[in-house]
């Protein structure tokens, strides 16, 4: 594997986690501040929030089986 091969898989899996986590991050701030806002609320925000989340979360790990992929083809 050369070392260009090595900086594509590195990115194909560093990339898809920082635009994942700044996004999950992002989503909590905004959960957290509607919460606040509306307590009687807290539930269907909660839930709305963990759906969300989940589908964050997936895409990063879809990039982590193509990153696999990549490193294996190499």
């Amino acid at each position: 594997m050369t070392a260009l091969g090595f900086i594509g898989v590195a990115l194909a899996i560093g990339l898809p986690a920082l635009g994942s986590a700044l996004g999950q991050g992002n989503a909590s701030a905004r959960a957290m501040e509607g919460i606040a806002r509306q307590p009687e609320a807290a539930g269907n925000i909660r839930t709305t929030l963990l759906l969300a989340l989940a589908f964050m979360e997936a895409l990063t790990l879809f990039s982590f089986v193509i990153a696999i992929l990549m490193w294996t083809k190499l």
